[in-house]
């Protein structure tokens, strides 16, 4: 049964969803649309996925809908037409969405496409719910700085982000001792080098814990994703690197950890449920009710933790290395990143490969002071286009 959401009354939140037809966005959308009588949607975007960023649309009825590729507008304008929504296409269009009049905005688009979206929505002020970590890996700097010029809130959605933030002290922040980043460690953390060297992409894709979209299920299964969100960390809380570890931790229950100096260790449980996050954010600075099952510890019985291999799962060491490297370094990674998961998906190379990819171009090029978007923009671009050149040399 479709939601017609109400128009905007003074205490109704609205909200601006980039990346709407993704996991975290479609979350987003179950939510809004289980509280129909406390949001209004502003503005939607997706990227090529015409028929249900119209269907979305129908629902919730947006003031204005944007898709990233402009070859799908055709099909969304005609699904919409006579509706009274607003249409667009094309990167611009979604910067446009981005800048829209909103309370709150869910950066949710994935990869370093989300970046310049995210940018905006940050530089409008209001909060921005932050589910893109690439943004951060990407430009860090540059988007913390833009956060406190513009005065906006910069809400983590991710779930170890997410849980640091619910039990960080900002306020004493010289009483905080270690960031503990939890990982599920994927479908292959028990399988030797040797196994996973004839890993398939649908057993990668198939997360024990998560239901994810394919990239970022196949950076948990390799551990980039750790290894992103670590670089992620470092820029949302400014904490240094040497003071956040990763644990594995199977169950996925606890999300993340924050050690104090006194010797308490402060985490927060849940069911792993992208939702709960979410709703922390979208609700934020309240709490609202969430679709989600309830924690029965006394059921689970075992939490169970390990230190990560990192022979086994190099993609970690990677991602710390530029850290410390700085600049462009961490923009090449994920660029790298993204060229291999996808050179991966469509079988030019291997499962292992892909931190071989990584390690060759970070290792081969430059990396010079991240100081501005173009200059973040032109690292991504001769990164990938570096990437997509040695897997082509590699797979003849």
């Amino acid at each position: 049964m479709a939601v017609v959401m109400p128009e905007a009354v003074p205490g109704r939140r609205s909200v601006t969803i980039l990346g709407a037809t993704g996991s975290v966005g479609c979350n987003t959308i179950d939510l809004i649309r289980r509280n129909p009588s406390d949001f209004r949607v502003e503005a939607l975007t997706g990227g090529r996925n015409a028929a249900l960023l119209a269907e979305q649309a129908l629902l919730l009825r947006p003031r204005f809908v944007a898709i990233a590729d402009p070859e799908a507008y055709g099909v969304l304008k005609k699904a919409l037409t006579g509706s009274g929504i607003e249409v667009a296409a094309g990167p611009e269009a979604i910067v446009a969405a981005a800048e829209r009049p909103a309370d709150w905005v869910m950066a949710s688009i994935v990869g370093a496409a989300g970046l310049a979206p995210t940018l905006a929505a940050v530089r409008r002020g209001g909060i921005v719910a932050l589910a893109n970590k690439e943004s951060l890996v990407c430009a860090g700097e540059l988007v913390m700085r833009e956060v406190a010029r513009s005065g906006a809130t910069l809400l983590p959605v991710d779930s170890e982000h997410n849980a640091i933030y619910q039990v960080f002290d900002f306020e004493r922040r010289d009483a905080i001792e270690e960031l503990l980043l939890t990982a599920s460690g994927g479908p292959f953390r028990e399988w030797t080098r040797n196994a996973m060297a004839s890993v398939t992409p649908k057993q990668a894709v198939a997360h024990p814990n998560w239901d994810m979209g394919a990239k970022i299920s196949i950076d948990s299964a390799t551990m980039m994703n750790k290894g992103l969100e670590l670089i992620e960390a470092y820029h949302l809380f400014a904490m240094p690197e040497d003071r956040i570890s990763v644990l594995v931790h199977p169950q996925s229950v606890i999300h993340s950890m924050v050690r104090y100096r006194d010797g308490s260790v402060l985490a927060q449980l849940g069911q792993p449920d992208m939702r709960t996050p979410i709703a922390y954010t979208l609700a934020w600075p309240d709490r609202m009710d969430a679709p989600v099952g309830r924690l029965d510890l006394g059921a689970l019985g075992n939490l169970d933790f390990a230190e990560p291999d990192m022979e086994r799962f190099p993609a970690l060491s990677l991602a710390r290395d530029a850290l410390r490297a700085g600049g462009t370094a961490p923009t090449v990674l994920n660029a790298a990143n993204e060229v291999a998961v996808a050179g991966f998906l469509a079988g030019r190379i291997g499962f292992l490969d892909i931190a071989g990819v990584v390690d060759h171009i970070v290792t081969e090029m430059s990396h010079g002071a991240a100081d501005s978007l173009d200059v973040v923009l032109a690292a991504d671009a001769e990164a990938r286009a570096r990437a997509d050149e040695f897997i082509a040399v590699k797979s003849t």
